[in-house]
């Protein structure tokens, strides 16, 4: 698409406010990034909003607005001019809004006039997305009304203009937020924890553009690399019998395919030798559709698609996922899409663009879309950058402690014009239907209507908690660890783990709690470095094929970001990060034990309930008083637990005897801790501390012990394991062993 071209015309285009600067004023929020200072009230976002089906003459209406707020949502339009402004597209609740306040209901308007080499056209005006309810006005007629805080929508106004001169438009928007039991992902009146603060109103670029009476309404694309075609379907409005589309494909300036076909039908359009989209490689194909209607052009759109295909195939036993049938490990952020200064809105194009630049920075090719759905330059920016996206639909009731009413139909209704408006970008490989069981209902219709939908990308019935076997996916969450489902049918996924939080002063939104927190960066390399192998080991053992990293950026309380809110610090060692990232996606290992868990064959211990001597840990410890018992230890119901011995108490002290052979078989470094505890242990070694471990995991994982613990071990001779793990709530497990973990 020619971009400059297209800007310049937007230059000329745009209405200009004289004294917009001195009007609006961004508000202080706590934090703001760097990005804030670019925004310019008479060029706000200029970018096309809609880069796969471009047309060169549009008009931007970001900017400054009049606003104020409604008594109600039945309120008559205002007459004259509104008592303040806002600055479109940020939210009423953003700083750079200019107004920083929460209103149930609103009033948006502002005057334009349309360029005069549009005659004779219909003009169209369209909303990026607008929370929740919106009710349109042009010229004071009612031209049309959209339920739905995540979806373009658009209206025909041609009827209501003016022959001449200025035009107005007016909004009222309605967004009850928790009062309502429609999407709204992780937006609160009340924010705190992991909720956050809401968003009422336009929040993505609002324009107009001209177009024939017989235009095209929508584009569809599906790559088939196995047939080397795209498939293209070219919807119209006022269609005619007579219409035939044109389509050009090029790589770069070179023309690939010259292909005519009809519209509103499925074309087949071949692609040979076609160069494969993938994260190593984000090759797009440019795309230019010419409507006639004999010779007469008309309609002309520019688009772009990408050659790839996302697929489950079979590996080593497991169900995996396949990226041009081929298995690639999917490891990505959580992107929760929320910003100090603009909520929901990015200051600026640069900033939408920073964060997934950053995600490739550090070694990810995965990012999943946390419950939010993004402008549309959001995914031009991951096709382009090379990203895979599990894209999320926006959970109702989320994590409210007195849900109201599910509105199942807004749902329903929501999900599949989120498919609709963004099954074209490559980068798109995954639908998650639910999170954490957030307004989960009627999952195995759900899931069979996006497959119908869209059977082109895997579907996840539900990420963390509450699975029905549907889908393509099993997909769990664990904290701080990641862990790993068991599943013959479906491939496996960790959905969430980490959540290191870790505290930069002068760069915190509120402190609040999280998984595990952390002092400085050499504990939060290893940290993370740890968890790299456990998803490493998961892959190797268990299939997983994919893991969700919490999260990309702290967002407002929570402080388990890799980057601070105001995007301005990258905490840890970036380079560690990347290496570690990389060598979950490429590397597998093998785990030779040197002392045998009781995952797959129970071991007995030496175990008690009440509290021991204080050198219960030590070698010459007697603990003939205590009980013997199989591992492991726990309580029914607690996740990955496999339990042969019942523990339901607060405490429990363990001690297991291993003989040990000649320490130069294998390498000390190698030498991993590889436990399942539920909660809380500490670890000893022949009465040396080898680790001290917080939380809980969900399933078995690589600790690193100290160098002091590894020196205490006695070669050729009996050597001891000792463990106390303290119960605080849930489920409650322990069990445990020594394994020397190699590069395969």
């Amino acid at each position: 698409m020619n971009i400059k071209r297209i800007l310049i015309l937007v230059f000329f285009a745009m209405p200009f406010f004289s004294k917009a600067q001195q009007q609006w004023q961004s508000k202080q929020a706590v934090l703001m990034t760097n990005f804030a200072k670019d925004v310019n009230p008479d060029h706000v976002l200029p970018e096309y909003p809609r880069p796969q089906l471009v047309r060169e003459k549009w008009m931007n209406l970001n900017g400054l607005w009049q606003y104020q707020p409604a008594t109600d949502k039945n309120e008559a339009l205002p007459n004259g001019d509104l008592s303040k402004s806002i600055l479109v597209p940020f939210p009423v609740e953003s700083a750079l809004s200019g107004v920083m306040e929460h209103h149930e209901t609103i009033w948006y308007k502002r005057s334009f006039t349309v360029p005069s080499n549009w005659k004779n056209q219909r003009v169209l005006l369209h909303f990026g997305a607008v929370d929740y309810e919106a009710e349109v006005f042009v010229n004071g007629k009612r031209v049309g009304s959209h339920t739905g805080g995540y979806d373009a929508f658009s209206f025909d106004i041609t009827a209501a203009m003016n022959k001449k001169g200025p035009q107005e438009v007016a909004v009222r928007v309605y967004d009850p937020t928790d009062k309502g039991g429609f999407p709204r992902g992780k937006q609160s009146l009340y924010p705190q924890g992991i909720m956050y603060t809401s968003v009422t109103g336009i929040w993505q670029t609002v324009w107009l553009e001209p177009v024939a009476e017989t235009h095209i309404d929508q584009v569809k694309m599906v790559p088939d690399i196995d047939k080397s075609v795209l498939n293209l379907k070219i919807n119209m409005l006022n269609q005619s019998n007579n219409l035939i589309a044109d389509i050009t494909v090029k790589d770069g300036a070179n023309v690939v395919q010259r292909f005519s076909g009809k519209t509103n039908i499925e074309l087949l359009v071949p692609i040979t030798d076609a160069k494969l989209w993938s994260p190593e490689s984000p090759f797009l194909y440019d795309l230019e559709i010419v409507i006639k209607d004999g010779k007469k052009v008309v309609d002309v759109v520019s688009s772009y698609f990408g050659m790839r295909k996302i697929s489950i195939g079979e590996e080593d036993g497991f169900k995996k996922m396949f990226l041009n049938n081929k298995f690639v490990f999917q490891m990505g952020p959580l992107d929760q899409g929320f910003w100090p200064d603009g909520i929901y809105t990015a200051p600026t194009d640069e900033a939408l663009r920073y964060d997934l630049k950053m995600i490739k920075k550090l070694g990810f090719n995965m990012v999943r879309k946390h419950i939010k759905v993004e402008p549309q330059r959001w995914y031009y920016w991951a096709d382009k950058l090379g990203l895979m996206v599990w894209q999320d639909m926006p959970s109702s009731n989320s994590y409210t402690d007195q849900p109201v009413a599910l509105d199942e139909e807004a749902f329903s209704s929501e999900l599949e014009r989120m498919i609709e408006t963004h099954w074209n970008s490559p980068s798109i490989v995954s639908w998650v239907i639910f999170n954490e069981g957030q307004g989960q209902h009627n999952t195995p219709e759900l899931v069979s209507k996006v497959k119908t939908l869209d059977p082109s990308r895997l579907v996840n019935q539900g990420s963390g908690w509450t699975h029905f076997g549907v889908g393509d996916v099993l997909d769990v969450h664990s904290y701080p660890p990641p862990s790993v489902g068991s599943s013959k049918t479906q491939t496996l996924a960790c959905g969430e783990y980490g959540g290191i939080g870790y505290i930069i002063p002068g760069h915190t939104w509120k402190i609040g709690p999280t998984y595990v927190m952390i002092n400085n960066d050499e504990e939060y390399n290893n940290l993370y470095d740890d968890f790299a192998t456990d998803l490493t080991l998961f892959k190797t053992n268990h299939g997983l094929s994919a893991a969700v990293y919490t999260e990309i950026t702290d967002v407002e309380v929570e402080l388990n970001g890799l980057i601070t809110y105001d995007r301005k610090i990258v905490k840890g060692d970036i380079n560690k990060i990347i290496a570690a990232n990389e060598r979950a996606i490429n590397d597998y290992i093998n785990l030779t034990a040197v002392l045998p868990t009781s995952e797959k064959e129970a071991r007995e211990w030496k175990y008690t309930f009440q509290k021991p001597s204080d050198n219960w840990m030590k070698s010459q410890f007697s603990d003939l008083s205590w009980k013997s018992g199989l591992g492991g230890f726990g309580s029914v119901g607690t996740p990955g637990a496999v339990i042969k011995t019942e523990w339901k108490t607060d405490d429990i002290w363990l001690r297991q005897d291993f003989k040990l052979g000649d320490l130069s078989a294998f390498n000390l470094d190698d030498l991993k801790l590889y436990i399942h505890h539920d909660d809380e242990c500490e670890v000893y070694i022949n009465g040396v501390k080898a680790a001290t471990i917080g939380n809980y995991t969900g399933n078995y994982s690589l600790v690193e012990i100290s160098k002091e613990s590894k020196n205490a071990l006695k070669p050729n001779a009996t050597n001891v394991l000792a463990i106390h793990c303290k119960q605080h709530t849930g489920g409650q497990f322990i069990d445990a062993g020594l394994s020397v973990i190699t590069k395969k």
